[in-house]
């Protein structure tokens, strides 16, 4: 008599009995989550970075998925962010360009991938950093280092005072000698109140001798500043200087509009080569000048224009 016995693989997890923490399982929350080292839903606030370029911290509501899939192929997070078709364009999305972003309603959550071929997230959880791969054929043209003017930060408001104080006492020792302190105050004070910026300046000078004494209140300028975001500008109006990239700086006091370069994009501040291909995949970008290496960078899939 023979037995013919055929193994069969087996596949076992760890499970955790709710029944430590409660008498009652049914009052104990579902741990099937953490089971699988996955994390809980919810919002977060992260580092969002778009290809590889960081753009803001902000909070983001991440949804649980039963698997990955496209949208995090070595994500283990267990969640997907949600990435609005407004946030997406805020962001440089081409949104018009893809049908189920165009026609998804506001504050819905499109399955990014499913929309955009080749685009993916990455959620680190350790880091609270999102990671969102887009082609730069799906992006808005424009220029390398360009940041939103709606992720400009103009800042808290904000009381400030720096202060300069010195003294000296001189005294004549011979007979009949005289005494005298001098004091020398300077004050920087401002205040900062949403895009507004107001400065000041004012000086205070004291003498006191066995004879005299005197001060002096001394008000050096006052100007009040702001950006005007849409001109690239920055307007002042009060004590200030002209600028001084053509001709000497010159003091005045009055209104002035000028143009401000800290506004303009890296590539924007000076002249430099236009670079356009196709990536393939995620790739990397060499450029050399007489056989030297002056630029590299990493792009992801798709039209290369920078």
């Amino acid at each position: 008599m023979a037995i013919a016995l055929a193994p069969a693989p087996g596949w076992a997890e760890n499970y955790f009995n709710p029944a430590f923490l409660s008498d009652d399982p049914s009052a104990v929350a579902d741990l099937s989550t953490f089971s699988r080292n996955a994390q809980a839903a919810g919002m977060y606030r992260v580092d969002v970075y778009l290809n590889n370029t960081f753009l803001a911290t902000r909070d983001i509501a991440f949804q649980a998925v039963k698997t990955t899939g496209k949208s995090a192929p070595t994500d283990d997070s267990g969640l997907r962010a949600c990435l609005t078709p407004e946030m997406l364009k805020n962001m440089g999305v081409n949104t018009g360009a893809f049908p189920l972003l165009a026609k998804a309603a506001a504050g819905s959550c499109p399955d990014l991938a499913s929309a955009i071929p080749a685009a993916r997230t990455r959620f680190d959880f350790a880091q609270q950093r999102l990671d969102i791969s887009i082609p730069q054929a799906a992006m808005v043209a424009s220029a390398r280092g360009y940041i939103p003017p709606q992720y400009w930060d103009e800042g808290i408001n904000a009381l400030l005072l720096n202060y300069t104080f010195t003294g000296a006492n001189s005294q004549d020792r011979s007979p009949g000698g005289s005494a005298e302190n001098s004091y020398f105050l300077g004050l920087n004070s401002g205040l900062n109140l949403g895009a507004w910026r107001l400065r000041d300046y004012s000086t205070w000078n004291a003498n006191s001798g066995d004879q005299n004494s005197d001060s002096d209140w001394q008000h050096i300028s006052t100007y009040l500043e702001r950006d005007v975001v849409f001109l690239q500008g920055e307007l002042t109006a009060g004590d200030s200087y002209t600028p001084s990239a053509l001709f000497d700086s010159l003091p005045f006091r009055g209104l002035q509009l000028a143009s401000d370069d800290n506004m303009l994009p890296d590539s924007m501040k000076g002249f430099a080569p236009t670079i356009h291909g196709i990536a393939r995949s995620n790739a990397q970008v060499t450029i050399r000048q007489n056989g030297y290496i002056i630029n590299q960078r990493y792009v992801p899939p798709g039209a290369i224009y920078y």
